[in-house]
């Protein structure tokens, strides 16, 4: 792939780089249960892209569930299990990133433990260094753009040549406030019928459910107006 236009190409990491979304979805439910709260199928759907913190208020307003403080700390033990049993890289991502010249990074919503824990798993670690960045550096977490002008600043980059490949609303939302560029992904096992449009409408310039394609768009964005 010859070195492109863009400065910067920005991943987020679950549900892009990683297939995790559905298997934090089942940890969170598993954590809930234990507590005896049953959750809705499709209540961490509505809560792709958040952090943490925000996603246990989030599960609160939808559903009444309030999770008591000490059981926080079973939803990373419980999704590291599972991760640990089944996690995989997206269909792909390993092809595209051998191949991209561009300076990369990852911008996430996921604690910074939970970040390389995925990455190592996959063996996409190497792929990306110490250019990993997590919603817990900055005050506000995706849809604020905060993250992803922090990653762009530690790596020397111009938020106006900075790509974010991102398969959330919140993180497109985010990505666009920051003045960046957003493609949507819906590659992973967590995609729906309505996720390329939702994406769309939130601002991204193109989606697409394969890495080759999205590795074609940015070959050819070099010659073309975004």
């Amino acid at each position: 792939m010859p070195q492109n236009r863009f400065d910067l190409v920005i991943f987020d990491c679950d549900g892009v780089l990683v297939d995790s979304e559905p298997l934090a979805a089942l940890a969170y439910h598993n954590v809930y249960a234990n507590q005896g709260m049953s959750l809705p199928e499709g209540t961490i759907a509505q809560c792709v892209g958040m952090k943490q913190s925000d996603i246990i208020k989030r599960i609160e307003e939808l559903t009444g569930h309030q999770l008591p403080d000490k059981a926080e700390g079973g939803i990373w033990q419980e999704t590291r299990r599972v991760f640990s049993e089944s996690l995989q890289p997206t269909s792909g991502i390993q092809e595209l990133l051998e191949k991209l010249n561009t300076s990369r990074c990852v911008a996430s919503s996921s604690s910074l433990e939970r970040i390389h824990f995925s990455l190592e798993t996959t063996n996409l670690a190497g792929y990306f260094g110490d250019a990993i960045y997590s919603s817990s550096m900055v005050r506000h977490g995706k849809p604020a753009p905060d993250l992803f002008l922090h990653a762009a600043r530690e790596m020397k980059a111009d938020p106006k040549g900075c790509v974010v490949i991102e398969d959330s609303p919140f993180g497109v939302e985010g990505a666009v406030a920051a003045g960046m560029i957003a493609i949507g992904y819906t590659g992973g096992g967590h995609t729906y019928g309505s996720h390329a449009q939702t994406l769309l409408d939130k601002g991204a310039v193109a989606v697409f459910a394969d890495w080759k394609e999205i590795g074609y768009w940015m070959h050819t964005a070099n010659d073309q107006p975004v």
